[in-house]
C-alpha cells in the first residue's frame, strides 16, 4: 500500500507539472486574425512595437504572438471556432452571428472596439445615386454577403427603404471579394463590381481614383451617428484559460490608441510599412486626423445593428445591451 500511495503521489505530481505546463503554454500564446484597412490600425502599431510582448512580460510571461492575414467574417468566424486562432478581428455583424451562435457553448463576447470609422457604399455608376438605384446589372462587393458588417449596414437601410420583409432585397446582387481587389475594380472601372462597400482607406482611394466614384451610402447615416463597425472578440476559455495574455493583449490596445492619437505621422509610417500599402501618405493622414475617425478600444453605438438583426431574425438571442455580447471589462463599461 506505502508503494502504490507512493506511486500515486508521484503520478498526480507529475500530472500537475504538466498541467502547469500547459496552463503556462496557454498562456504565452495568442493568435490574432486581422483583415484589411487602417481599421485595423491598432493591430498594427501593437504588431510595430511589440506592444502585446512588453505587456505579457511585465505580467511574467513570455507571449508567443502571431498575426494572420484573413477576409471576411465568414472566414475570420470560421478560424475562431476551430481554435486556429485566439482573437478575431471583424465587423460587429460577424461577432452578433458568432455571439448568438455560441451563446450557452463557447461564449463568444467582443474584447475591444478598434475605433469609430465610417463606412461607404462608393460606386462608380453615374445612375446610381441611392441604393434604390441598384439594378441587376450592377454588383456590389464586400467582404462576406450576409455576415460582414458591410452587408448588414446594407441590410438594415434596404430594410428602412423597402421594410423589414426586403432586407436582404440586395443580397443577390452582392459579391464577396477583398477590399484591395473591389477597390481595384472600382478605380478601373468596365467590370461588374460597379459598388464597393468598403472600408478606409480604399473607400477614399476609390473616390480619389475614379473620377466616377461617388458616396452612395454611408454607416454613420444608417446608424444613426458615429459607431464602432470593426471588433475584436474571443472565447470565454481563451480569456478565463489564460488571463494574464488577455490583459496584455487589451493593455497594448490601449496602449496602441493612445500611441496613434498622439502621434498620427507615425502611426501612418507603421501602417504603410506593417501593411505593406500602396497608397499616398497624404491621403492616409487625412483619414487618421478625420474628425469623424475616432481610434478608441470602447464599443460606441453598436446596439442598433444588434436589434436589428434580432428583429430580421438574423439572431436567436436578443442581447438587452451590448453588455450582453461584450465581456465584462474596464473599458467596455460604458459600450453602447
Amino acid at each position: 500500500m506505502n508503494r502504490f500511495t507512493r506511486r500515486a503521489a508521484g503520478l498526480v505530481a507529475g500530472l500537475g507539472l504538466l498541467a502547469s505546463s500547459l496552463l503556462a503554454h496557454a498562456e504565452g500564446q495568442i493568435r490574432i486574425a486581422e483583415q484589411f484597412g487602417i481599421v485595423y490600425l491598432l493591430l498594427n502599431v501593437a504588431q510595430d512595437q511589440k506592444l502585446i510582448e512588453k505587456h505579457a512580460k511585465a505580467a511574467g510571461i513570455d507571449a508567443k504572438v502571431e498575426w494572420v492575414k484573413l477576409s471576411g467574417g465568414s472566414a475570420v468566424n470560421d478560424a475562431l471556432l476551430s481554435g486556429n486562432i485566439e482573437i478575431a478581428g471583424a465587423g460587429v455583424g460577424p461577432l452578433l452571428t458568432l455571439w448568438d451562435r455560441t451563446k450557452g457553448r463557447q461564449n463568444v463576447k467582443g474584447v475591444a472596439s478598434l475605433g469609430n470609422f465610417p463606412y461607404y457604399l462608393v460606386s462608380n455608376n453615374p445612375a446610381v445615386k441611392t441604393i434604390a438605384d441598384f439594378t441587376d446589372k450592377d454588383r456590389i462587393a464586400l467582404p462576406a454577403v450576409g455576415v460582414s458588417v458591410q452587408s448588414r449596414v446594407l441590410q438594415l437601410a434596404s430594410a428602412k427603404l423597402w421594410g423589414d420583409k426586403d432586407y436582404a432585397r440586395l443580397d443577390k446582387i452582392s459579391v464577396a471579394l477583398p477590399h484591395p481587389d473591389a477597390a481595384a475594380a472600382i478605380i478601373k472601372g468596365g467590370t461588374e463590381i460597379t459598388g464597393h462597400f468598403g472600408n478606409p482607406p480604399f473607400q477614399e482611394q476609390e473616390l480619389a481614383g475614379n473620377p466616377y466614384a461617388h458616396i452612395v451610402l454611408s454607416s454613420y447615416e444608417v446608424l444613426g451617428g458615429p459607431a464602432s463597425a470593426t471588433v475584436l472578440y474571443t472565447t470565454e476559455k481563451f480569456r478565463s484559460e489564460s488571463p494574464k495574455t488577455y490583459k496584455a493583449f487589451v493593455d497594448a490596445l490601449d496602449e496602441a490608441a493612445r500611441f496613434v492619437s498622439g502621434n498620427p505621422e507615425k502611426a501612418a509610417d507603421i501602417y504603410i510599412r506593417v501593411s505593406n500599402a500602396k497608397i499616398d501618405r497624404e491621403l492616409l493622414l487625412k483619414i487618421i486626423k478625420s474628425p469623424e475617425v475616432e481610434f478608441k478600444t470602447t464599443p460606441q453605438n453598436t446596439y442598433a445593428l444588434a436589434e436589428f438583426m434580432h428583429r430580421v431574425g438574423a439572431i436567436k438571442n436578443k442581447p438587452a445591451s451590448a453588455k450582453d455580447y461584450f465581456f465584462d471589462d474596464a473599458h467596455n463599461a460604458s459600450g453602447n
